[in-house]
């Protein structure tokens, strides 16, 4: 009976001893902090967080902070898109369950090699469209079409009022008159039918200058 207690005690001891020996490094610890950007101290979010050489960590949140359990001595890894990666290890000395930390994040140059994008897949579409591709005219091209003469001779032609669009018109202009009575009138610059007097009045010729006769 006597050995038995002793063989117990023997290994409440050795038990003991072993949670005793166990390092510091093994104690969870509450681990959180912020991650801001180096140059702004801007807050970098969904950050990852990750512990090294486990599975375990966790995501910043869109104001940067980020809270996880973690042991001392624990090496933590902090990585974001456009960031240097950060590394910290808890200290093993930490006498606090808690520890907070203000992570500061370097911004990574990332060179991209340069792209050339074509609008033509080969090269035979390259060299076919350049060959006949109808280049546009340019300002002064499609005023001198617009101003040719058989061009306005046509809208003249088409431009021909009879006697109804003739009676619409002075009915038009007498109403205008009344309605602007004592006031400004509006420039007609705009009125189709005074444009369209005024080509068949050019193509009837009557703007031509009259000779002077000399007695």
């Amino acid at each position: 009976m006597i050995k038995r207690y002793i063989i117990v005690i023997l290994f409440l001891f050795f038990v003991s001893g072993l949670l005793f020996g166990q390092s510091a490094s093994d104690e969870l610890i509450q681990f959180s902090g912020v991650v801001l950007t180096a140059d702004s101290i801007h807050p970098v979010p969904f950050t990852n967080i990750s512990i090294k050489n486990t599975k375990w960590g966790t995501v910043a949140d869109y104001y940067g902070y980020f809270s996880l359990v973690a042991r001392k001595a624990d090496t933590i890894l902090f990585s974001a898109i456009g960031y240097k990666q950060g590394v910290f290890v808890i200290p093993d000395t930490a006498t606090e369950s808690r520890y907070s930390l203000i992570q500061v994040m370097p911004s990574d140059t990332i060179m991209l090699p340069q792209t050339v994008i074509y609008p033509w897949p080969s090269k035979e579409q390259f060299k076919e469209a350049f060959l006949y591709y109808k280049v546009p005219e340019d300002d002064i091209e499609r005023a001198k079409r617009n101003l040719r003469a058989e061009l306005i001779h046509s809208l003249a032609d088409a431009s021909a009022m009879d006697g109804s669009q003739n009676y619409k018109f002075a009915m038009q202009q007498m109403q205008d008159k009344y309605y602007y009575n004592g006031q400004l009138q509006p420039i007609s610059i705009l009125n189709p039918f005074a444009w369209a007097q005024f080509i068949k009045a050019w193509k009837e010729g009557k703007f031509k200058r009259k000779k002077k006769v000399k007695y």
